[in-house]
């Protein structure tokens, strides 16, 4: 199905007129622009709040910033990349491949960086309007200030983009330089200085090591150990990604090959009981392979269970965290006094930069109180006891609003791209019920949202995220949910968005050629029944 409206048109002294709107130029968004335009649907904008695509990937660019998921299947299935340096791509290059892609896909046109939502909101339509039964009022700040109206909204925002920064006390008589990992200051002199990182998630793993290369000194505050597995990076030769090149089926086989690897790592990570154990058995080897100190390999030791909080993987970490360059500080920093941090411990370290790798802002996401649906509630007023969704991408009381990378939508286990592309096709699918929807509206049924929830809910009951122990970004405090990880397999969850037929949506009309009859029924798996 074509759309008859172009790119984004604008009537004189009116707002920009357009089918869909997106919101972030990363991945998802990415993702969502390719699938409308293989669907024939070409009326769309991507709005991007920053001056370039890339989403996390331009955003982070610490030293060490990598992906921990093997490249050839970190990518989209229609842009394979017989060219990444290594098992494991550098930040950079994600970067650029994104560039690359969104080159391909001739996005530029429909595409304004440097342009941020500053609300959007659901506008109910007279009947006889002329444009369905209600639109999204989008207003932008940024190099393309103004107001877009859209027929349905896509907010391709990420999970991770907001830092988290902790109430620490005094933190602001730190006289030094003090940046989160995802703000990296590249004017910050490394070489010779006292540094101290907050954190040892992702981030701070792979941080440390590149830190301890140059600094004087390196303190490290840790607060909760995390489980690390090996990572075996290696770079690709140059023969092998000119074999890559010149033999596509090769690529094909090795994405096959890492797709299945990653869906049996969700076994260890769910709960298995013997695949935990197989698991937990090798990340403690890899611990007392590389750190020989007693205490220190003690205080490395998680006491919760094995895919509590995210799995880690390191060659690097372990080796630096037990030199004499870095000293490991297990308690939490508590409070700054000038250059002086003092951690949970007691423990008192001097430092001459300081860096906060403490995560993000990932149950309450920041753009969910820009967002107002029907009546006027906001997202994050919907979501006041934690994300919730049908099919992790569409909201009751939100018509025609698709989020992507939302409610359940990461993975543990394997890549989140490949949830991304199932999301966006869904989203495809469902815009094309609107040709038989009331006015074009789609409406998710709130009990089909709330079954969905309990659905999750009964899923993740049994499984580590939930009783495993520890703290963890993918529980929502205020309820006690596991609102961000899907509880399965991509091929479940491919499964679950197969199944959605439409009934998740109110009032849709089927056409029929007489009484009763309904003999082409839309289907969500994009075929006639």
């Amino acid at each position: 199905m074509t759309t008859d409206l172009p790119p984004a048109t604008r009537r004189s002294g009116a707002p920009d007129r357009v089918e869909v709107a997106i919101i972030g130029a990363g991945f998802a968004g990415l993702g969502m622009a390719m699938a409308l335009r293989r669907a024939g649907r070409e009326s769309f904008l991507v709005l991007e709040r920053g001056d370039g695509v890339g989403g996390t990937w331009r955003d982070n660019t610490y030293p060490g910033v990598a992906c921990d998921v093997p490249s050839h299947l970190y990518g989209f299935a229609a842009h394979p990349n017989p060219h990444w340096s290594g098992v494991y791509a550098r930040g950079d290059e994600i970067r650029d491949y994104l560039v690359e892609v969104a080159r391909r896909e001739d996005v530029g046109e429909r595409m304004r960086l440097r342009t941020p939502m500053l609300s959007a909101s659901w506008i109910e339509a007279a009947s006889g309007a002329g444009r369905g039964a209600g639109f999204w009022r989008i207003e932008t700040g940024g190099d393309h200030a103004g107001v877009i109206e859209a027929d349905a909204l896509v907010l391709a925002c990420g999970r991770l983009t907001e830092p988290e920064v902790p109430e620490i006390a005094g933190l602001e008589t730190f006289p030094g330089a003090l940046f989160h990992s995802a703000r990296w200051d590249h004017a910050t002199e490394l070489d010779g200085a006292r540094i101290a990182v907050v954190g040892t998630g992702a981030s701070a793993v792979q941080l440390v090591p590149e830190l301890a290369r140059r600094a004087a000194h390196v303190t490290l505050f840790q607060r909760t150990p995390a489980w690390i597995v090996p990572r075996g990076a290696r770079p690709y030769a140059v023969e092998e990604r000119e074999l890559f090149a010149a033999r596509p089926d090769l690529l094909d086989r090795l994405r096959a090959q890492l797709y299945a690897e990653g869906e049996a790592r969700f076994a260890s990570r769910s709960g298995d009981a013997a695949a935990a154990a197989d698991a937990r058995e090798a990340a403690l080897a890899h611990l007392h392979a590389q750190v020989a100190d007693t205490t220190l390999r003690a205080q490395l030791t998680p006491d919760y269970a094995f895919g509590c909080k995210r799995v880690l993987l390191s060659d690097e970490f372990y080796p630096a965290v037990a030199s004499d360059r870095v000293t490991l500080e297990p308690g939490a920093l508590v409070s700054a006094e000038g250059s002086t941090l003092v951690s949970a411990t007691g423990e008192r370290h001097e430092a001459d930069v300081l860096v906060l790798a403490t995560g993000f802002a990932s149950t309450r996401q920041p753009y969910a109180g820009l967002v107002r649906g029907v009546d006027g509630v906001t997202l994050d007023e919907h979501w006041d006891e934690g994300m919730t969704s049908f099919g992790s991408t569409v909201v009751s009381d939100f018509p025609n609003l698709f989020v992507l990378n939302g409610p359940n939508a990461s993975l543990g286990h394997n890549s989140s791209v490949l949830m991304v592309e199932e999301q966006a096709a869904y989203a495809v699918r469902a815009l094309a019920l609107r040709a038989v929807a009331p006015g074009g509206v789609l409406r998710v049924d709130p009990a089909v949202e709330r079954a969905y929830t309990d659905e999750i809910g009964r899923a993740a009951a049994s499984t580590p995220w939930l009783t495993g122990g520890c703290r963890n970004w993918y529980v929502d405090d205020r309820s006690g949910r596991l609102t961000l990880l899907w509880p399965g397999t991509v091929d479940a969850f491919r499964s679950r968005l197969a199944r959605a037929d439409g009934s998740e949506f109110l009032h849709i009309r089927m056409t029929s050629e007489g009484p009763g009859r309904r003999d082409r029924e839309p289907s969500l798996r994009g075929e006639d029944t």
